[in-house]
């Protein structure tokens, strides 16, 4: 049983494809890239868009609408968008706990649609032995609504502690979980899932760390895109032959935009919050180290979708963000009104502040790619993949360039644990897994043209080889060599009519098979339903 290596999942949220230090940001992210320097980069990963819907694919080994959460957790009508976990799949903790691991759990859940106990699909019904988190999707980083530590509600903890911030709270409990099992289960594997809500809006962070940050975005985005994009093709992650994309076309030249002081500052707070995370994640494979678990533990990491383009316009209702959504609360912990939307006179960071960074910087993080979060272009699906494991891979700092996706996690940890991928759970029969296990991809590189699919509301994909075919709902398809084009530059669906053709056709069938309903069937249902329309999401 000691033999069996113990898993660490890391998800960030958020946060877009170039901002960590070894995938050619400026964002100070040491730990992170220590364990890239002595582990594994993939340069062509996929997650799934949008929070929700990744973080059921990322645990289940399935397709999001397979799992029930077709868009996120709000009841969208028919079969794979109820909003909610469905009993036809299994989590990684469920099957892990089914072959003698502990499970653990930090962060946000998001993937339930019940906010109160008793409920099917928290944690702590889906495999974990711990849960301390949040499970609505977004919140004050300082006052988090449904802060939980098992199944019971500790909103009361942060008004306790002044020092309270979330990102470090969450990496506090990963550490304790850690030195606890040493202490109390050293002769068990442990799955341990830490699921960080930074950098996602409000832009929260401690004002030390956004001191570091001070003047480092002030060459502005434009500058920046090709700086970022000269350091990918110097580490190998991108071909010198992709070309950057356009600016996005609704912002200015960085020479042109007003409020920059305003503009500099959101990027900071932005930079701020992925460095209190990588702090964190420096203080969890401390405690690995301490224990003498480092060298036995599968550390993955990686982000649940592209950069956010969303603004938080001034004069949002408060009911929906503080009754409604229940992802902000009106006042802070010492009373004062919190001040919500983008309004360029305030700056960001503060608890009193709920702001975001808006699309231009967002354009930066996806660097080099077009469009962000709920599109399936590269700027909305691709994300760093760290995988470090000092006992189980033979090559250190290495990339690979084999693309995969959310599904193949569970098929991997399945594989290096030896656990068995149920077939019946609870007495509920199982779909079958759709990923491929990783693990000949980790010792090298393969040609593997294995069909990858997407699909978010609309907008959908699918990528066999160096082929993609993709699609901004309600447009047409474009057909992209990614070989030559991964910046999707270049649409050649006219010149290959009938390779658009067949790959469409085999998409149909893959969407009929896995649930996914059309758009306009969704927003009719939704609208007869008044359910799930947020102020931030597109018509």
């Amino acid at each position: 049983m000691a033999d069996k290596p113990n898993v660490l999942l890391i998800l960030n949220d958020d946060m877009g494809y170039s901002d960590i230090g070894c995938y050619g940001g400026e964002v100070q992210t040491p730990n992170l890239d220590k364990l890239a320097e002595k582990g594994v980069r993939f340069t062509q990963f996929y997650n799934t868009a949008r929070c929700s819907p990744s973080r059921a694919s990322l645990l289940t080994g399935l397709h999001p609408h397979q799992t029930g959460i077709g868009i996120l957790t709000y009841d969208s009508g028919p079969e794979g968008y109820p909003g909610d976990l469905n009993n036809e799949c299994v989590t990684i903790a469920e099957v892990l706990k089914g072959s003698g691991y502990k499970t653990y759990m930090s962060g946000k859940w998001h993937i339930a649609k019940s906010l109160k106990v008793p409920s099917n699909n928290w944690p702590l019904q889906r495999g974990f032995d711990e849960f301390y988190g949040t499970v609505i999707g977004a919140g004050s980083f300082y006052d988090p609504n449904t802060l939980t530590r098992g199944n019971e509600n500790i909103e009361h903890e942060p008004k306790e502690d002044k020092d309270f911030y979330y990102t470090d709270a969450i990496s506090d409990q990963a550490v304790d979980y850690i030195k606890d099992h040493a202490k109390n289960s050293p002769d068990e594997p442990f799955f341990e899932y830490v699921a960080y809500t930074a950098p996602h809006w409000p832009l929260h962070a401690k004002e030390k760390d956004i001191e570091k940050y001070k003047g480092r975005f002030e060459q502005g985005w434009d500058q920046l895109r090709e700086e970022r994009l000269q350091r990918l093709v110097e580490m190998g992650i991108l071909d010198e032959n992709w070309k950057l994309t356009e600016r996005d076309p609704s912002q200015p030249a960085w020479e042109d935009a007003e409020d920059k002081e305003w503009l500099e500052r959101c990027m900071e707070v932005y930079a701020a919050q992925i460095d209190s995370m990588d702090q964190g994640i420096g203080r969890i494979i401390d405690a690995l180290e301490e224990t003498n678990q480092l060298d036995n533990t599968i550390v993955i990491f990686l982000s649940d979708n592209g950069a956010c383009a969303e603004d938080i316009p001034v004069g949002v209702p408060t009911e929906e963000l503080v009754n409604n959504l229940l992802i902000a609360k009106s006042h802070t912990r010492e009373g004062e009104e919190v001040a919500f939307g983008n309004d360029r006179s305030i700056m960001p960071g503060p608890e009193d502040t709920y702001q975001s960074y808006e699309t231009a910087w967002a354009n930066l993080s996806n660097t080099p790619f077009r469009l962000y979060k709920h599109w399936v272009h590269e700027g909305g699906i691709a994300t760093p993949l760290i995988v470090h494991w000092p006992k189980g891979l033979k090559e250190k700092g290495t990339l690979r360039h084999t693309p995969g996706q959310l599904t193949d996690i569970m098929a991997t940890i399945v594989e290096i644990t030896g656990a068995t991928y149920p077939e019946t759970h609870n007495g509920n029969k199982i779909l079958p897994l759709e990923g491929r296990s990783l693990m000949p991809v980790l010792q090298d590189d393969q040609a593997d043209e294995t069909p990858l699919f997407w699909e978010h509301e609309g907008n959908a994909a699918i990528r066999i080889g160096k082929w993609k075919l993709v699609k901004k709902y309600p447009g047409p398809w474009e057909l992209f060599d990614m070989s030559e084009d991964r910046t999707e530059m270049n649409n050649l669906a006219d010149q290959y009519p009938d390779l658009v053709e067949e790959m469409a056709v085999k998409y149909e069938k893959w969407a009929n098979r896995c649930r996914v309903v059309p758009r306009d069937k969704i927003l009719r249902l939704m609208n007869e339903s008044g359910a799930g329309k947020a102020f931030w999401e597109d018509d």
